[in-house]
């Protein structure tokens, strides 16, 4: 059997599901590799905002640790330089120098998991650094993104990643299930912080339909959404919704949407966390089209697309309640499959696992090349090749 692995995560929020959505991805993962026996501490710069809104200030499934601000992590300089791999995530503050000193410091695996790909690469084309450098990404022994498809080549060949794989968002299935009792309060619901660029996608979907069927009831969760908004009379805005709570939002939702930000939309093959948690619930999915959807459902049987208002407004007067039902059914089966956080994790832990053994084999040789026993070289870094 496989020692268990000592991690270290450095990500923008675990305590706080307010306002973002790493947070819910980073909880079903780390229960995962938890689950599996592996040690593991996630450090989470302090921000008000997030302290405002801890909804798991204390998990049981990891260490969680505070630092004020980059300086802090001086702190856990021992852990980061001891541990089998340090993972930086996407958007933490101050980024660039969080994952300089993280590969100065790091002996072990260092990885980047971008949970905004497509984001960060507009990001970089634009000469935006706010958290990720160009020069940095082939100083990361993997480059884990939330985006698959041909961007992973993309990674590699214009920035240098030394290895990119996909790392999906997932769901914790025992945690997102379906509730025969629940009551279906909503006919379509919407979950997620306001975004301008999806904002004309949720009029089209959401809003429009919602003038247009003023019989059905419609549901808008999520923090940040402007105050001159005119939501119709029959859209219930709630400004929050715990993580612990999403399971009951998705159980009392007919059907659900799923809106894409403009860059993913471009990039494809990004499917949101949101997709696979009302999937596990077995609530029917209205999505946005976008490139490589049908690699992660098949459209029609497991989720519903709607390029317009008129699409959603006949799903939601013409799906017969059997077929309803079953599209929800058949995605749950596919997230159970294909999507679980319990499938990541193994398939993380492989990666990380195939990167520890050759870090381990390359020691003695840059070793007895240089005549010292000092540890690796910093300079050098692996030839670059993409796995899938």
């Amino acid at each position: 059997m496989s020692r268990p692995l000592r991690l270290v995560f450095i990500g923008l929020s675990l305590s706080s599901s307010w306002g973002n959505g790493h947070a819910t991805t980073y909880r079903a993962l780390l229960r995962a590799l938890a689950r599996r026996g592996h040690d593991i501490l996630f450090l989470e710069q302090d921000q008000p905002w997030y302290a405002e809104n801890r909804d798991l200030p204390a998990p049981d499934f990891c260490r969680l640790a505070l630092y004020p601000d980059p300086a802090g992590l001086s702190a856990y300089r021992a852990e980061v330089a001891e541990a089998d791999a340090v993972i930086v995530g996407s958007y933490v503050a101050d980024g660039v120098a969080v994952s300089a000193w993280v590969q100065s410091v790091a002996a072990g695996v260092t990885a980047f998991y971008d949970i905004d790909t497509p984001v960060t690469l507009a990001k970089l084309e634009r000469d935006d650094f706010e958290y990720l450098s160009p020069e940095l990404i082939p100083g990361f022994g993997l480059y884990l993104s939330f985006t698959g498809g041909p961007t992973l080549a993309h990674l590699v060949h214009r920035y240098g990643a030394a290895e990119a794989h996909p790392l999906y968002c997932s769901v914790d299935a025992e945690a997102y299930r379906p509730d025969p009792a629940a009551s279906l309060r909503y006919d379509l619901g919407y979950l997620g912080t306001y975004s301008p660029d999806r904002q004309p996608t949720l009029d089209k979907l959401l809003l429009k339909p919602a003038r247009a069927l003023p019989d059905l009831r419609f549901v808008v969760a999520g923090s940040q959404f402007p105050r001159d908004i005119r939501w119709p009379a029959n859209v219930t805005r709630i400004e929050h919704v715990p993580a612990n709570e999403h399971c009951s939002f998705y159980n009392a939702c007919r059907f659900t949407l799923n809106v894409t930000r403009a860059d993913m939309v471009r990039a494809g093959y990004s499917p949101s966390v949101r997709l696979f948690e009302a999937a596990a619930c077995g609530t029917p999915i209205i999505s946005d089209p976008w490139l490589g959807i049908e690699s992660i459902f098949t459209p029609g049987a497991e989720l519903c697309l709607a390029h317009d208002g008129d699409q959603v407004i006949e799903l939601l007067t013409r799906c017969p309640e059997p077929q309803r039902r079953g599209i929800g059914e058949a995605a749950r089966r596919r997230v159970l499959a294909e999507h679980s956080s319990d499938r990541r994790a193994a398939g993380l832990e492989e990666v990380l696992r195939r990167r520890i053994d050759g870090l381990a084999r390359q020691r003695p040789v840059r070793a007895a090349a240089t005549g010292g026993g000092q540890g690796r070289s910093r300079g050098a870094r692996p030839h670059l090749r993409l796995v899938k």
